[in-house]
């Protein structure tokens, strides 16, 4: 759990430092899949990384197309939990970014490359806290 609060702070600390929000509670989410339940498919970087972009890109397409509103808040997520498992990327974590795209409305120029960067940074922490602890089982069960 240090590996996993560690990075949460890390990101809290990369959105002071440019003054952006970075951890975003989606984030918070996958940190707690990749460190409490690494050998799960929600948890493998596949999924975290690409499932989070997947859910940006239809959070984006919904607010374009309906605005910021609850109703389509609630069909980008219905429609990221599709796409993700069609796509083999499943990540439950991914709706709650489409939500929060919808509902917040972050510029996508800022917000899609520290999403990214966040996510990788979750999954390299995953890596590196499941070699440090000798008895956690190793992350990732697979890469892609």
């Amino acid at each position: 759990m240090s590996a996993a609060t560690a990075v949460l702070l890390a990101l809290v600390a990369i959105g002071a430092v440019i003054h952006e929000p970075v951890l975003i509670p989606p984030l918070a989410a996958s940190a707690a899949l990749v460190h409490a339940a690494p050998t799960l498919p929600l948890a493998q970087p596949r999924s975290v990384i690409l499932g989070h972009l997947l859910g940006a890109a239809v959070g984006y397409a919904a607010l374009a197309a309906a605005g910021s509103n609850a109703w389509a808040a609630a069909v980008a997520a219905g429609l990221t939990l599709a796409l993700t498992t069609f796509a083999r990327t499943p990540h439950s974590a991914a709706c709650a970014t489409a939500v929060v795209i919808v509902l917040q409305t972050p510029a996508p120029a800022r917000f899609v490359p520290l999403l990214f960067g966040s996510t990788v940074l979750l999954v390299l922490t995953g890596y590196a806290g499941s070699r440090i602890r000798r008895t956690s089982p190793r992350y990732p069960a697979y890469w892609w």
